[in-house]
């Protein structure tokens, strides 16, 4: 990969370790190709770090496209038993997971470090098995199918997040899932606790088993989990964040001595406010955080083809004008 700019992943980590980054690090968990084709690589635009998608090959319930419509009402990929032991789940292969990661490391350049993420969740595993109505209705119904496909989910991302965090060039990785609606969490926080909060404190201590730190992404007001996410998973960072729901800065005043933030404006902020706008809420943020540590300047959630090019550069000009004047470049 070819970047004028000199990564240094310890400014992520030290955000990541709820510490003072010599100079503002920037996070997004990803970029649209628009973006990411143009400049060739994360590294390019600022980043410490390159998020790697596809660095698998579990089988997992997953579905997109019409089918993931049908499936937030009452269709179902697993209508018993039969379907479930049926389905052709996979293990996660070291070998495959060397190959593909061989061939990635050599690009990174010095200083910069990969950063992994999941490619299903254990929530979003259930819905693709259930439907989202289905779901709600075993969780009462027959609570031990839902906790046997949960497992089974589960314990090959644990698979997965413990061979992506054995190598060198991962230098974290993002447990992602969707865990709230704008009001509430998707099951009820018991439920949470009973079927989800149990395998990501798994995938966290095998992240932290190799030294790498995790980054929960998760979308929707989740937030009633959250003495669950600092206390019991021991995650080390939150990203996703709404206006509607938290804004960043509230969520750093509240949260941020318990568990770093990274991202936070808002996409829809980034779609319809003024570059200036944008930028001068960005320095706000950075003003707020600089002295005491534990925050990446990012977008709320990632960076979709409608998020303006102008508008997604005044958020990161804001990190990166402020290197220049300090000498980091």
């Amino acid at each position: 990969m070819k970047t004028q700019f000199k990564p240094d992943f310890e400014q992520l980590l030290k955000v990541l370790n709820r510490e003072r980054p010599d100079r503002p690090a920037l996070f997004e968990f990803f970029l649209n190709g628009k973006l990411h084709g143009r400049h060739g690589d994360f590294f390019a635009l600022g980043y410490d770090y390159q998020t790697t998608i596809g660095i698998h090959d579990l089988v997992l319930p997953f579905v997109s496209g019409p089918l993931l419509e049908t499936l937030s009402q009452n269709e179902s990929l697993f209508a018993n038993r039969s379907d479930f032991e049926a389905f052709p789940w996979r293990d996660p292969d070291p070998a495959v997971y060397r190959e593909k990661i061989s061939a990635i490391a050599k690009d990174l350049p010095a200083g910069g470090k990969y950063v992994g993420s999941n490619p299903q969740s254990v929530l979003g595993g259930l819905v693709a098995a259930f439907g989202y109505e289905n779901l709600c209705m075993l969780i009462y119904d027959d609570p031990e199918f839902v906790r046997d496909v949960a497992g089974a989910i589960g314990k090959r991302l644990i698979m997965h997040v413990d061979l992506l965090c054995s190598f060198d060039c991962y230098g974290a990785t993002i447990l992602n899932d969707d865990w709230g609606f704008a009001t509430q969490t998707r099951l009820a926080p018991s439920q949470m606790r009973e079927f989800i909060i149990p395998w990501y404190t798994k995938m966290a201590e095998a992240a932290h088993s190799h030294g790498k730190p995790v980054i929960l992404h998760s979308c929707g007001n989740m937030w009633g989990l959250i003495d669950d996410i600092c206390g019991t998973c021991k995650i080390d960072a939150k990203h996703s964040f709404e206006d509607n729901i938290l804004p960043v800065e509230a969520a750093y005043e509240t949260y941020g001595s318990r568990i770093a933030i990274v991202g936070g404006i808002d996409v829809d902020y980034l779609c319809r406010k003024s570059p200036e706008e944008i930028k001068a809420r960005a320095n706000a943020l950075l003003d707020q955080t600089e002295s005491r540590g534990g925050y990446a300047l990012g977008s709320g959630n990632s960076i979709p083809e409608y998020v303006p090019d102008e508008n997604y550069l005044a958020m990161t000009s804001a990190a990166l004008e402020r290197r220049q004047a300090t000498g980091f470049g």
